[in-house]
């Protein structure tokens, strides 16, 4: 019999394991003793708060980067029968990470998946903006070129303006401030905006307004070290 596959979902930020992730959460991923990873450190460092008495040097921890090589590897631990998590550097494995990859390789051997119930930015940003939950996409991290960027945020303000669905997409923390003037400039004023950084955790922030009304005070606040989620949308109709 092969291994299964458990997706365990990494904590958003500086907080005790116990606050965000489930007990059984917790349970299997301390019993797990071989892991595929976005970033090792951030594993081993996860892992660590999660059982601060084991030897990490212990554990058994590929890199999904290169991808051949960790495909391989996470393929020999499943089929000697070896149960495998897959760690994201925050969230969860399969959403703006490369774990997707490996959900596929084991459906593809016939191995069981098991996601893991854990914290998400994007279903807790989506939660928390009053946009549409019904109909929304997530694209991940837009073009850095300006304008690539610009041509994006169009093209998100078209389908927001169409369809009503939300649109989501995050941004790293050296590049929020440029986001932020982009979208206020380009985007109609009208349609929503939200921006959401620090989920789940004490520093938490969330603001919406109209993008006609994000003031310079408002932009400011985000401008800090962490990511940020950005959200596009309307409040749906009743």
């Amino acid at each position: 019999m092969t291994g299964t596959l458990y997706l365990v979902p990494n904590l958003l930020g500086v907080a005790a394991p116990s606050d965000m992730l489930p007990a059984r959460t917790i349970a299997l991923a301390q019993h797990l003793n071989h892991f595929i990873v976005e970033t090792p450190k951030v594993a081993r460092a996860f892992l660590k708060a999660l059982s601060p008495e084991r030897v990490i040097a212990e554990i058994f921890i590929t890199a999904c980067d290169p991808l051949p090589q960790a495909r391989a590897q996470c393929t020999e631990w499943l089929n000697a029968g070896i149960d495998v998590g897959v760690i994201s550097d925050a969230g969860c494995p399969g959403m703006a990470d490369p774990g997707a990859a490996f959900v596929a390789l084991a459906h593809q051997m016939g191995a069981t998946v098991v996601p893991l119930v854990g914290p998400s930015s994007v279903l807790l940003g989506l939660m928390a903006s009053g946009f549409d939950g019904q109909h929304f996409a997530f694209h991940g991290y837009l073009p850095n070129k300006p304008l690539e960027r610009d041509a994006a945020l169009r093209a998100l303000e078209r389908q927001v303006q169409t369809s009503g669905a939300t649109q989501i997409f995050i941004e790293t923390p050296y590049r929020n401030a440029a986001m932020l003037s982009a979208i206020v400039s380009i985007v109609a004023p009208r349609i929503g905006l939200c921006m959401a950084q620090n989920l789940s955790c004490s520093t938490e922030q969330i603001l919406r307004k109209p993008v006609g009304e994000w003031s310079a005070i408002d932009r400011a606040a985000f401008e800090g070290r962490s990511p940020a989620l950005f959200l596009l949308g309307t409040t749906p109709a009743p």
